[in-house]
């Protein structure tokens, strides 16, 4: 009964192919291919590749062995092969090859059906061939380079060669692709066993992957086509893995630079993922919304900038492809203030670039910072060197990879505003092709000019432009970038400390002092709160008291300013070159701050002595920004980076005056001439005249100012303070003498309404830290 079952079951599986011919769908797509489908039927078309037994007229079910001398062999079915694409995720751990790998030199092959000579039915008969068929099939098919085990490129990847090799083919033309096919199946019978002309593209690459190794179907598919005499098709191919392959090395490389990024100034070596620190930033189109306003103690109106909500922009909305195409804008100019985030913003588009996150119509990407380029400011050059000796691995690339149209390049030059060139966009000579040596400054200026790779994308950062960097005539995008919104204010600091206690005892220190709280919307005061943050609780346990005072934070930002940062943009400047600029600034800082003023004319710059550059590209404590007063009229007027920043800079000037001239700013009868009269007057008279200068002032404009001004009568400012300072410094007694004087105003009770800004001078001196708590 087992045997006759057997036989029956296969008698009816002939009936079944006698009778039906088994199509194959034509109307594929990748989601089906990446799913896996396609069990593919067989066709009766060609009887020399397919043997159906004739059906006997009736069945011997004797004792003896079935009689099968009549009956023909098929090849055996092979083994399904995993999807191609279900393994694409595995790819790092599991190889394809080990799934997908054919022998092209196979041996013989097996019928599918069983031999009944026994009742297991499991003993195989080997298919006898046709000499005809062997001499044929070894004259017809093509020899591919065999699989061995040679370096592998990393860029290889199933992905890539399906990608590849359908672009490809979609190439083609319809007879071509015909010819295509029936060469395949020509060639390859063991694999293609069923007529591929009813297969479209992607069933076709689908089926070629599963059957062979990455390495053999793309060298099946080039022989191929230069047998049907698509030389030009075979090019393209090795194009696209020539570029893969470069792909795949340049990203290796941006890893290593962008990947890492080191936070803590004070601690160089120690360096973070980048994922671990970057925090989203604010950036916003169109720009122009002037500085950010916001104020502890005054409400400031908006400075006759652009007084439309911006709209909030991503990183990956950065030159886009669906802004590329709405807008066809190819140049895209970031602005932002000093510390706002800029460069933090290029390594998150650029590590988003390598992870395949946004910009995947880019096939090239290549970060070129102007501290980069400087060191080629001395050397004929061309654009390509410059490229291939910041990138080596560019040199596979080929002059059309840079001209084609299907391979769009981005260039991103960070900190335009590094670069001191001469940008002359009416007389620089012109310069068009990129492999010709000029000088660095010719490349810079034909490249802001768009003269140079018209096709690629450019992406520039600067701060707030003083001097016209882009010709008024260049077709362009301009963004913002503003920093960090309050919710990413926390978020930060819960990144920075992997202890939560600790991150939450930052967060709550920041909360309860309303102007840090504010000025933590730059990322760079955030990094300077984290730094000394962690310094404390390295030194003094995790349970150690945050200092309650803002000035020692604005000391340090400045400091940052105007020496570690200012250094990629100008000649180091000497301690009195630095001191008499500061004082520059901040006598203009104090003066605008008694008037009730925030905005900086250009008048201004000329009376007190200072180019408006250094103090906002140079300095980064100025920024620039276009008000629109009337209609169809602009004008560039300059301001801080933020009023705090007017008033910190206030309180400094009036601070070293009297530590270094004996002179008490508040005193309008001192003249400049008498000064040395001066220099024996005592240290309270400074601080009585601005207690009560600042109680007069119902608005408050003094208030912020005069926390800064005892702020800086503390150990640790006057520590930091002190290569600004002729002389050192010593005031035993000041700290008792400015609090007494603070709660004898408070006592007096003589100012409704001002005891709470009395008492946060206090906590600048260090001598109310639980009242401080309480209010």
């Amino acid at each position: 009964m087992l045997v006759f079952g057997h036989v029956s079951h296969c008698l009816t599986l002939c009936d079944m192919m006698d009778d039906t011919e088994m199509d194959v769908s034509g109307n594929s797509s990748l989601g089906d291919a990446v799913s896996g489908r396609g069990q593919q039927s067989v066709s009766n078309e060609g009887d020399d590749l397919y043997y159906i037994p004739e059906r006997r007229p009736s069945l011997d079910l004797g004792p003896g062995l079935m009689d099968t001398s009549h009956w023909h062999y098929v090849d055996q079915a092979l083994s399904p092969a995993l999807s191609y694409m279900s393994l694409a995720s595995a790819e790092s751990s599991v190889k394809m090859d080990d799934f997908t790998r054919v022998k092209l030199d196979r041996t013989d092959s097996y019928s599918s059906l069983y031999s009944f000579d026994s009742d297991d039915c499991e003993k195989r008969i080997p298919k006898v061939k046709r000499r005809d068929d062997i001499v044929s099939e070894l004259s017809d098919t093509p020899e591919p380079i065999q699989t061995t085990n040679e370096f592998r490129h990393p860029s290889l990847t199933v992905r890539f060669v399906f990608k590849a090799i359908s672009n490809t083919l979609w190439k083609l033309s319809g007879e071509n692709l015909k010819r295509f096919k029936l060469m395949l199946w020509k060639h390859y019978p063991q694999s293609f066993n069923a007529p591929s002309q009813s297969m479209d593209v992607v069933d076709l690459v689908d089926r070629l992957l599963e059957c062979y190794s990455l390495e053999v179907s793309l060298q099946i598919t080039k022989t191929l086509l230069e047998k049907i005499g698509q030389n030009k098709m075979v090019d393209y191919l090795h194009t696209l893995c020539i570029r893969n392959e470069v792909r795949s090395d340049l990203s290796e490389t941006l890893k290593r630079t962008y990947m890492e990024v080191c936070e803590d100034l004070a601690m160089q070596d120690e360096r973070k993922p980048f994922d671990n620190v970057f925090t989203n930033l604010y950036i916003t189109s169109p720009c122009d919304n002037g500085p950010n306003i916001e104020h502890e103690v005054m409400t400031i109106e908006k400075l006759d900038s652009n007084r439309e909500a911006g709209k909030l922009l991503y990183t990956k909305d950065i030159l886009s492809a669906e802004r590329l195409e709405r807008a066809n804008i190819k140049f895209v100019l970031i602005t932002g203030v000093a510390g706002s985030g800029k460069s933090m913003a290029v390594r998150r588009l650029v590590l988003d670039w390598i992870e395949e996150r946004s910009h995947q119509h880019v096939s090239f990407l290549f970060p070129l910072p102007f501290r980069e380029l400087k060191q080629f400011k001395d050397s004929k050059v061309s654009l390509l060197e410059i490229i291939q000796t910041l990138y080596p691995e560019t040199k596979k690339l080929r002059d059309e990879d840079y001209r084609c149209e299907d391979c769009k390049i981005m260039f991103v030059f960070d900190g335009l505003d590094e670069y001191n060139g001469k940008l002359d966009f009416e007389n620089t000579e012109l310069l068009g092709d990129h492999t010709d040596p000029t000088t660095l400054n010719i490349i810079v200026v034909n490249l802001l000019r768009g003269r140079l790779f018209y096709r690629g994308l450019f992406l520039v950062t600067s701060r707030p432009q003083v001097k016209r960097c882009i010709p008024w005539d260049m077709h362009y995008d301009e963004m913002e970038v503003r920093g960090f919104c309050d919710p990413e204010k926390d978020e930060y600091f819960k990144k920075r400390f992997k202890d939560p206690d600790q991150a939450a005892q930052v967060i709550a220190y920041i909360n309860s002092l309303k102007t840090l709280r504010i000025m933590c919307h730059l990322p760079l005061f955030c990094s300077l709160i984290a730094d000394e943050c962690h310094r404390i609780f390295r030194e003094q346990g995790a349970r150690a008291e945050l200092p309650r005072s803002i000035t020692y934070m604005y000391t340090k930002l400045v400091l940052a300013l105007t020496r570690q940062h200012r250094t990629f943009r100008a000649p180091n400047r000497s301690p009195d070159e630095e001191r008499d600029f500061l004082m520059k600034l901040g006598k203009l800082a104090f003066k605008m701050l008694e008037q009730g003023q925030f905005k900086i004319t250009r008048s201004d710059w000329k009376d007190i002595g200072i180019n408006e550059e250094e103090a906002v590209i140079n300095s980064g404590l100025c920024t620039q920004y276009t008000t629109k007063p009337y209609i169809l009229i602009h004008e560039k007027v300059f301001s801080f980076i933020h009023p705090t920043m007017q008033e910190y800079l206030a309180a400094l000037y009036v601070f070293l005056s009297f530590i270094n001239q004996g002179k008490n700013i508040f005193e309008q009868q001192l003249k400049d001439k008498f000064k040395g009269m001066f220099k024996g007057q005592k240290t309270m008279e400074l601080y009585k005249s601005a207690v009560d200068r600042s109680l007069s002032c119902e608005d408050g404009k003094l208030d912020i100012f005069l926390r800064f001004l005892f702020g800086m009568a503390l150990k640790t400012n006057l520590e930091l303070l002190q290569p600004f300072c002729t002389s050192s410094v010593k005031w035993p007694t000041v700290i008792a003498d400015a609090a007494a004087l603070i709660r004898k105003r408070m006592r007096e009770n003589n100012y409704s309404g001002r005891s709470i800004n009395l008492q946060l001078c206090l906590v600048e001196l260090g001598v109310l830290e639980s009242e401080a708590e309480t209010s």
